[in-house]
């Protein structure tokens, strides 16, 4: 076997698909994880300075958000490790259809392991959905800040009017309603604007958001390769049994054909006697 063939025999083997998807994946989660879990330090941070004025009117939301932050390393670990087995199942798939490495063939165990891997990427990518729904509600809320912001300066020259453009914290669950005094109005928000934490935290949150749409694709991506190399092994292995029946069959008619006993058609060479 040449060194070319080989090369393009081991290039064939690559499961390009599981391939592409899990660099989606990571980049999706990184992007998620790491600039949610700083998104939400820097909430905090605005929160605490801008909109409440008491600890214990955001110290709920200060624990919240920790939690959130563990939750973020665990899910960070748990999507590189699946990550990893996902590419692992691409590998197999590829090689059981390709018949790359000689004499390897599907097997039963191969087949159930590839359906549990599909149904568990499916179920992921349906609780993801909801995690990239829940991911664009910060996005919302600093979307609605930033335009209130840029009416404020519109209207400027109207200072009755810009006093009563404010953004109510306590009206999007950040804080309680006996929270003091929990919303920021006029100029006082024109300024929160254009602090170098707000623009930080809008655009974090805007690359937290589109992480999780990434993640998202990359498991439509997996679930949907997975379900079509689970078809093809499927074919393949019917393929298989098929061919072995009919050269079952084609062996048991010549052994009736000629009343079960099969001799070489070629004359018996008296040298060999």
């Amino acid at each position: 076997m040449g060194l070319q063939e080989c090369c393009m025999r081991c290039l064939g083997g690559i499961p390009y698909a599981s391939l592409v998807a899990t660099l989606l994946c990571f980049s999706g989660i990184a992007l998620f994880c790491g600039c949610g879990h700083q998104a939400l330090t820097e909430t905090e941070r605005l929160i605490e300075t801008y909109f409440a004025r008491n600890l214990q009117d955001y110290i709920t939301l200060a624990y919240l958000i920790t939690y959130f932050q563990y939750i973020i390393y665990g899910l960070a670990s748990f999507f590189f490790l699946y990550c990893i087995m996902l590419l692992a199942e691409g590998f197999y798939t590829t090689s059981a259809m390709k018949q790359t490495f000689g004499e390897f063939r599907s097997t039963v165990c191969g087949r159930c392991l590839s359906s549990t891997f599909i149904a568990v990427t499916y179920i992921l990518a349906v609780i993801w959905l909801l995690v990239f729904a829940l991911s664009a509600l910060p996005v919302y809320f600093f979307y609605n800040m930033h335009a209130t912001c840029h009416t404020i300066d519109v209207l400027t020259e109207t200072p009755t009017s810009i006093n009563q453009l404010c953004i109510d914290a306590r009206q999007y669950g950040l804080l309680p309603w006996n929270a003091i005094p929990g919303k920021v109005c006029g100029m006082t928000l024109s300024n929160v604007c254009k602090t170098r934490e707000f623009f930080l935290t809008y655009d974090l949150y805007i690359a937290a958001f589109a992480g999780a749409g990434i993640t998202l694709l990359a498991l439509v991506h997996y679930s949907t390769h997975l379900a079509v190399s689970q078809v093809l092994l499927r074919q393949q292995h019917h393929d298989q049994q098929l061919k072995e029946s009919k050269q079952l069959a084609l062996f048991g008619a010549l052994l009736k054909d000629r009343n079960g006993n099969l001799c070489c058609p070629y004359a018996t060479s008296t040298l060999d006697m």
